[in-house]
């Protein structure tokens, strides 16, 4: 039995492990658990790429490089292993090409968006549910589609467990050259920068993102607005420089337009780990949990009077905003360190290791 972690991407973890160990960037669950579990890191590169690998991408909407990478791992896997794939992107190729060898290890995969039209029809269409044991999903709401969807018994699915480095997103002292209140945000995937952009254009305040600069998009695209404001800024910021930018923010807003995952709670758990106010569009699933929960401010999407709204008042609460901020930083020390979801994988996989090839998926169908 060997356990293996198949990445989408060619992600050097060891270098990430390196950088943590100096506090240049947060620890990578994924680089803990193949310490912890002895697994083999698989990841695309210098896998010769065929005519069939190029078919099945067009087919799957995923890389040729990506089931170069699946073709090469099937002949070394025995029913007794076990696979954690970070995106169908690996983890339907794997399922498809251990069908195809009739080979059975035992395989987790992630699921982003189960509810997309192509990830249906690929599981339908090839039954691809016969060959994955687990399906990892963000929330309950996306677990429960797929088991109405397939038929799945409960222990095939799996929700994750948003986490965050506490120990390197963490409290302190902001920027001495700090001159005004500053509007933080990060990350790209989902991202309404338009209505933040509308929401604070007139205000006494820098609005600071980071993100791939704003120049450097289509006007209009990425989330951006077509005329960038003058007290709004975008650019590459490396981790440390993130963690600082967190620690000089007055607010942290994280702006996403209406979708059905998890977009930007990673940004949260962030700002919160460093004892951050957060103001949150509010959509299905984890993002209005987290407002009920009342460790976030939410407001409606695309709403940029709420925003301006919800920003004023924390601007001008200081004792409000401090108490949105701890209860925050102390739900993310209790439910969201990194360590927390590396004991559920970690218990997730080493429980598979007793059971026999296919156990789950026999059970569902039985």
């Amino acid at each position: 039995m060997r356990h293996h972690i198949v990445l989408s991407k060619p992600f050097d973890l060891e270098q990430f492990s390196e950088g943590a160990r100096q506090g240049i960037n947060p620890r990578h669950v994924l680089a803990d658990l193949s310490q912890k579990l002895d697994a083999t890191i698989h990841k695309t590169g210098n896998h010769p790429i065929t005519f069939l690998d190029r078919v099945f991408a067009k087919f799957f909407g995923t890389l040729p490089e990506q089931w170069a990478m699946a073709r090469s791992i099937v002949p070394q896997l025995s029913n007794e292993d076990i696979i954690f794939s970070n995106g169908t992107d690996v983890g339907f190729p794997l399922a498809m090409l251990c069908k195809i060898a009739g080979k059975r290890p035992k395989l987790v995969t992630h699921v982003m968006v189960p509810e997309n039209r192509r990830v249906r029809l690929l599981l339908k269409l090839f039954a691809l549910d016969t060959h994955i044991d687990v399906f990892h999903v963000y929330n309950q709401s996306q677990g429960d589609f797929l088991q109405s969807f397939l038929n799945l018994s409960s222990d095939r699915i799996s929700v994750l467990t948003f986490h965050t480095d506490t120990d390197f997103f963490s409290p302190g002292a902001p920027s001495p050259s700090k001159s005004r209140p500053i509007i933080a945000s990060a990350g790209l995937e989902q991202r309404d920068y338009v209505t933040l952009a509308e929401a604070t254009h007139d205000l006494d305040v820098d609005v600071k993102i980071c993100a791939a600069s704003c120049a450097a998009k289509a006007a209009g695209s990425g989330g951006f607005p077509k005329v960038i404001p003058a007290n709004m800024e975008a650019r590459y910021y490396d981790f440390a420089e993130l963690r600082q930018l967190y620690r000089d923010a007055d607010i942290v807003v994280v702006p996403v337009v209406d979708h059905t995952y998890s977009a930007g709670t990673t940004v949260v758990l962030e700002a919160m780990a460093c004892c951050k106010p957060v103001i949150l569009t509010s959509t299905p699933g984890r993002n209005t949990a987290l407002r009920d929960e009342g460790v976030v401010r939410g407001v409606p999407v695309g709403d940029a009077a709420s925003l301006r709204a919800a920003i004023m008042s924390l601007l001008n609460n200081p004792q409000e905003a401090a108490a949105l901020a701890q209860r925050g930083h102390e739900k993310v020390l209790r439910e969201n360190a990194t360590e927390k979801h590396l004991q559920s994988l970690i218990s997730l996989l080493t429980a598979m290791e007793t059971e026999s090839s296919g156990d789950r998926a026999v059970t569902a169908e039985a």
